[in-house]
C-alpha cells in the first residue's frame, strides 16, 4: 500500500473507532500533507483504546519510514562540554538515539490531546506510536493516582530510536519560582537518573523542563537542571551520559555559557 493510501486508511480505522471525532477530518483534500496532519491530529485525540492491528502495522511502517526520512544521530557523536560526562544538542530530541529521552509530562502521563500542539510532550506520543499512550494508560491505572511533581516513570520508545521514554512532570510556577518549586525541579531530574540507572541506561536526554506553559524562568531552569546533574554525577560514578536538548535559539545561548 502506498503512503497516501496508508494514511487514508489509518484516518478511516481512527474515525470508526472513535467517530466522535469526525469534526477534525477533512474528507475532501486529496493533498497528502493536510491528511498526515489530520492522522496525527486524530491519534493526539485518540483515547487510550484497544489497538487494531491492522492500525499498528500502517502506523509503525510509517514512523519508521519518516524517521529514516529525518535522520537518527547517535548521542554518542555529539560535542562535549567543559563537563566530561555533559553534551549539548539544539534540535528535534525524536531524532536522538540514546538509551532514555525525557518527556515533559503533565500529570495524567497521557500525552497532549490538543491535536498538533507543539509541545514536546505531543512531539514524543506522536512520533512514538499510540501504544506509548496505551503503557501510560496501564501504568496510571496500576498507579491509581496522578503523578506527582518531581517523580517520574518509564516506558518503551516504540517508534522512537530512544529505547525508553522517562516521563517527569515538572513544576508549575505561577509568578517567581519558590524553594519548593526549585527542590521539585531537582527532583525531576534526580528521579530520572535513578531510573535511567535503575534499567542499565549509559545515556539519557533531557529537555529544558517546565520552561514552557509550566512557566520557570529559563536561566534558573537551567542552572538548576546543570547543578542537579552534575551534584548527582559526583555522587553515581555510574551515571550515564547527560544530553541537554534545546530547542529555541534562547535556551541554547543560556546551556551553551552555563556549560562553557
Amino acid at each position: 500500500m502506498d503512503k497516501v493510501r496508508s494514511v487514508q486508511r489509518m484516518i478511516e480505522i481512527l474515525l470508526e473507532e472513535e467517530p466522535k471525532h469526525s469534526f477534525y477530518a477533512d474528507g475532501t483534500s486529496k493533498d497528502y500533507a493536510i491528511q498526515r496532519k489530520v492522522l496525527r491530529g486524530l491519534m493526539n485525540l485518540r483515547d487510550p483504546l484497544p489497538m487494531n492491528p491492522e492500525f499498528l502495522k500502517l502506523q509503525d511502517e510509517l514512523l519508521q519510514e519518516e524517521l529514516e526520512e529525518r535522520g537518527v544521530i547517535n548521542v554518542f557523536s555529539l560535542p562535549g562540554t567543559s563537563y566530561p560526562k555533559i553534551a549539548l544538542y539544539q534540535g528535534d530530541i525524536t531524532r536522538l538515539k540514546a538509551d532514555a529521552i525525557v518527556n515533559a509530562a503533565n500529570s495524567s502521563l497521557l500525552g497532549c490531546f490538543v491535536p498538533g500542539h507543539n509541545c514536546i510532550d505531543n512531539c514524543i506520543h506522536s512520533r512514538a506510536g499510540i501504544q506509548l499512550r496505551d503503557e501510560c494508560h496501564k501504568l496510571m491505572l496500576r498507579k491509581g493516582h496522578e503523578e506527582e511533581t518531581g517523580r517520574a516513570e518509564i516506558t518503551k520508545g516504540y517508534n522512537l530510536p530512544a529505547k525508553y521514554v522517562i516521563h517527569t512532570v515538572g513544576p508549575i510556577v505561577e509568578t517567581r519560582p519558590t524553594s519548593k518549586n526549585q527542590n521539585d525541579l531537582a527532583s525531576c531530574y534526580t528521579s530520572c537518573l535513578d531510573l535511567a540507572i535503575k534499567y542499565s541506561c549509559k545515556s539519557i536526554v533531557f529537555p529544558c523542563l517546565s520552561t514552557g506553559v509550566f512557566n520557570y524562568p529559563k536561566k534558573e531552569a537551567a542552572e538548576t537542571a546543570i547543578k542537579s546533574v552534575d551534584y548527582y554525577m559526583v555522587n553515581h560514578p555510574d551515571c550515564p551520559v547527560v544530553v541537554f536538548d534545546v530547542f529555541l535559539d534562547e535556551d541554547f545561548a543560556v546551556y551553551s555559557k552555563l556549560l562553557g
